[in-house]
């Protein structure tokens, strides 16, 4: 018996088998498809997935292949041209990523799938789930693959496999929401003649919009269009050039043979529930929505890296209640989600163009989980900083290594104890924040960058979660607090 399958091999799949590769979980990641899916897709990198992909040891290659905060070119209908996002948008000690990075997502896949291999791991192409029965024990399902089909059993199973999911079907989870079929896109990569990739180019017309965003590492541009009712949505090459000759006034910017095409829908849907026993749901298996916004991806990346460590956890000794907060705390998320980025639907089809706007509500570094049962602070609700928000980085810190972040210290997947007072005798990863020198086990907060980042006292005490949310804080030192949260959610996993 493995201890988890996982159905999907997308971002959402990949990265809860880097999770549970890194924690030393057996797991099967398997996909129908049978290889790579072609084609950029979603192509929006937002600052929390970035420092998902830190955590991980990807976040450099990722880097690498994309570009952060690309300005955007927009004409509008009566011919006038704006320019936006050139200002440069630097880090700050709390937040090392601070923008968007334009990537296209098999790039994503490319690097998480090295990581995996990386990690001991790979992904099983042609093998696609067929069924699955579950009980008090498991989850045993047959998966087919050229043809021969194989039993295989599980303590869990976690549907990453998208919209379409089998996952979601067979275990009679609820799909709530709606098609929209007189929303449609045509979505294709293709190569430009005629046009710089200096910036993304957006142009506005009264009969829809249409975009062409180089994309960074390859040579080809992701092009979007918009089709209204009535309107030809052969995604074909005379179609697109016929669409972007008239919507862009120019006759001088040639599209080549379209390398992959898609015709997007709007869906906007959720599931009732995330869990349905052993099985549990995640990504587009458990919501999607339009691109605007650039959440989707995003969001199923977090998903997994939310239910990882507690897949981990658990099948360490922790307590099964654990699992209970995967859905708690991760589908109001997806319906916070799936309100954001269907407004910003409704402005494209009332402006006719898309509206690329990166702020805090697109950045995911606000998500957070205050209301969860894991949150446990003795602060008052005025408090900056609370149990259940992201943990926030910080710079200048010193130890006997040489000069740290804060996000150099708590990767790696495990729980972290910051102490700003006495270091209590806990079996888990503790470090002692004083102002210099560091010792063994100490942190130099020469600049003070990391005491106000968290808020903290003379005698606080912060631990962070293996996804770099905050578990606990106690401004009163209370040590015993942070021993008996171990001890509930924990299990064995930090031994």
């Amino acid at each position: 018996m493995t201890t988890v399958l996982i159905a999907g091999a997308g971002p959402t799949g990949l990265t809860l088998a880097c999770v549970l590769a890194r924690g030393g979980v057996p797991f099967r990641l398997v996909d129908a498809a049978p290889g790579p899916q072609p084609g950029s897709r979603g192509k929006g990198v937002q600052p929390r997935s970035l420092e998902v992909f830190d955590d991980l040891g990807v976040v450099e290659r990722v880097l690498a292949h994309g570009r952060m905060a690309m300005p955007i070119r927009t004409t509008a209908a009566d011919g006038q041209v704006t320019l936006s996002g050139t200002e440069p948008v630097a880090a700050r000690p709390d937040i090392p990523y601070p923008a968007s990075l334009i990537t296209p997502e098999w790039r994503i896949e490319e690097t998480l799938r090295l990581r995996l291999a990386e990690l001991g791991g790979a992904v099983e192409f042609g093998t696609a789930l067929e069924s699955f029965e579950q009980s008090d024990g498991g989850v045993s399902a047959v998966v087919v693959r050229d043809g021969v089909a194989e039993t295989l059993t599980a303590r869990w199973l976690v549907g990453c496999d998208g919209g379409h999911s089998v996952v979601r079907k067979q275990a009679g989870i609820a799909f709530e929401g709606e098609t929209r079929d007189a929303v449609r896109m045509i979505v294709a990569d293709v190569e430009v003649d005629g046009l710089d990739r200096d910036a993304w180019h957006m142009w506005r017309h009264e009969d829809g919009m249409v975009n062409l965003c180089p994309l960074p590492s390859t040579g080809v541009f992701q092009y979007q269009a918009s089709i209204a009712p009535g309107q030809d949505p052969e995604p074909g090459l005379a179609n697109m050039q016929a669409i972007l000759d008239r919507r862009s006034g120019r006759a001088d910017i040639r599209l080549h043979e379209p390398a992959w095409t898609s015709l997007w829908r709007a869906n906007i849907r959720l599931v009732d529930r995330y869990r349905a026993g052993r099985v549990f749901l995640a990504g587009d298996a458990a919501h999607i929505h339009s691109p605007a916004g650039g959440q989707g991806m995003n969001t199923g990346i977090q998903d997994s890296y939310n239910l990882g460590w507690k897949l981990a956890a658990v099948a360490n000794g922790a307590s099964p209640a654990l699992l209970d907060t995967y859905e708690a705390e991760r589908r109001p998320v997806a319906a916070g989600v799936l309100a954001l980025s269907d407004a910003r639907l409704k402005d494209a089809i009332e402006q006719k163009g898309l509206v690329v706007r990166s702020d805090a509500s697109t950045k995911q570094l606000g998500v957070g989980y205050r209301d969860s049962a894991l949150a446990r602070d003795d602060r008052d609700e005025t408090a900056r900083l609370r149990a259940g928000d992201r943990a926030p980085d910080a710079t200048g810190l010193t130890t006997p290594e040489g000069e740290r972040r804060l996000f150099d210290l708590t990767r790696g997947g495990r729980f972290t104890l910051l102490s700003f007072g006495a270091p209590p005798a806990i079996d888990v990863t503790t470090f002692r924040v004083v102002e210099a020198p560091a010792a063994p086990g100490e942190v130099a907060d020469t600049e003070g960058l990391l005491a106000d980042a968290y808020g903290a006292g003379a005698r606080t005490l912060v631990l962070i979660r293996p996804d770099g949310y905050i578990a606990l804080i106690s401004d009163a030192g209370d040590a015993s607090a942070v021993a008996g949260y171990l001890a509930e959610m924990v299990g064995s996993t930090q031994r």
